[in-house]
């Protein structure tokens, strides 16, 4: 008699091109980026995360107002979080009307809606409206700062520090290329309703009009965002953030010398992306990707999937060498409740690990009756 016990795996490899070969494709060259004079900066995928490209991206540096992104996501999570409405208004201080900078022109005592401050401080960088959301989401500046550096601290920005909600010079005001690519994604992903603020190219209050800084938004059509940033110290900084054919890319360019090199800095980056690089869905959330036998259950498979759609970035031309391998237990024993996690996937391509994932059960599958359970309990014995 022999027992498999169910810690072993049978591994099966899911070819997604069928008629190729891993071996078979040639891969395309990938050359270096382009040469911007930035400080620091970083490309990467907007689905996957995937980094394309990078000059010194865990350098800290100042952020300028690109702090507002992180101010951004603080208010768009109280939003979330109905702590706050759009609707609300808000009561302007004498230390937000004072605050040096760029201005949205608000007034002293004056009531402004929480989505007329957004989009002041989204597309006209208003320092005065972003002391203000500060002060109407936590009391004070200092006290909404701290938010800021727990929810960085959440999303993995361990190479940041926020003294202020503007981005105006402070000797523990700091952040990174690639932290901040990681906070951008944070937006596009979690607050698609939000984002596309940032792609307004003009907004007037007080009837004073000003627009977008981020010129690419008029020289590449693909680009919908994000922020532009400068100070003496940090330079001048961009990050955009460009959609072609279901594939977004984001490029965080930090400590150029002019507004000019910013942009095109960014654009040649973008460029370099989508020209060398490709993302491709791989399984779609909720679809099975394979059928696991289930022991002692009432149904004897039950389908396994991913809870979220499964994006892979490779170079160019090289996905037909992509492979999936599914590590899948030797036995399986019912009962199995929907989303427990029950084999692995990985994904490769040319030997180099691309992501690994947990599937998942589709769907619950009880524990069978009595007769099924003794009958797959002798057949047990025998497997």
């Amino acid at each position: 008699m022999r027992f498999k016990a169910p810690f072993l795996l049978i591994s099966l490899v899911l070819l997604l091109v069928p008629s190729m070969a891993p071996g078979a494709v040639e891969m395309r060259p990938v050359p270096a980026a382009p040469i911007i004079g930035a400080k620091s900066y970083f490309v990467v995928d907007g689905n996957t995360g995937y980094e394309l490209s990078s000059l010194e991206p865990d350098k800290r540096l100042a952020p300028a107002s690109l702090t507002k992104l992180m101010t951004a996501f603080t208010i768009f999570t109280a939003l979330a979080e109905k702590q706050i409405a759009l609707d609300d208004q808000v009561t302007v201080s004498e230390k937000a009307w004072r605050t040096p900078g760029s201005r949205t022109f608000i007034e002293l005592g004056t009531r402004v809606t929480v989505q007329d401050l957004l989009l002041g401080m989204i597309v006209q960088s208003g320092n005065d409206a972003s002391v203000a959301l500060a002060e109407h989401v936590a009391g004070t500046e200092s006290v909404f700062a701290e938010v800021m550096n727990q929810y960085a601290a959440k999303l993995g920005m361990h190479s940041s520090h926020f003294e202020n909600v503007t981005g105006l010079p402070g000797e523990q005001h700091y952040s990174t290329a690639r932290d901040l690519a990681t906070l951008a994604r944070a937006i596009i992903n979690e607050f698609p309703e939000y984002y596309k603020w940032y792609s307004v190219k003009e907004f007037e209050y007080n009837n004073i009009s000003q627009s977008n800084r981020n010129a690419l938004l008029w020289r590449d059509s693909t680009v919908d965002g994000m922020k532009t940033g400068h100070t003496d110290d940090a330079g001048y900084c961009l990050i955009a953030s460009a959609k072609r054919d279901g594939m977004r890319i984001i490029s965080v360019v930090l400590g150029t010398a002019s507004a000019k090199a910013r942009i095109d800095g960014s654009q040649a980056l973008i460029n370099y992306g989508f020209r060398f690089f490709e993302t491709k869905l791989l399984y779609k959330a909720g679809e099975p990707v394979t059928n696991a036998r289930i022991w002692k259950a009432a149904n004897e498979f039950t389908p396994l999937g991913l809870p979220e759609d499964l994006y892979i970035t490779v170079p160019r031309g090289s996905y037909d060498a992509v492979e999936s391998v599914l590590n899948i237990p030797a036995i399986l024993v019912g009962p199995i409740a929907e989303g427990q996690p029950l084999a692995e996937l990985k994904v490769s391509l040319n030997g180099t690990d691309l992501v690994s994932e947990p599937l998942r059960a589709l769907n619950d599958n009880p524990s069978g009756t009595f007769w099924q359970r003794t009958r797959d309990g002798v057949k047990l014995w025998f497997e």
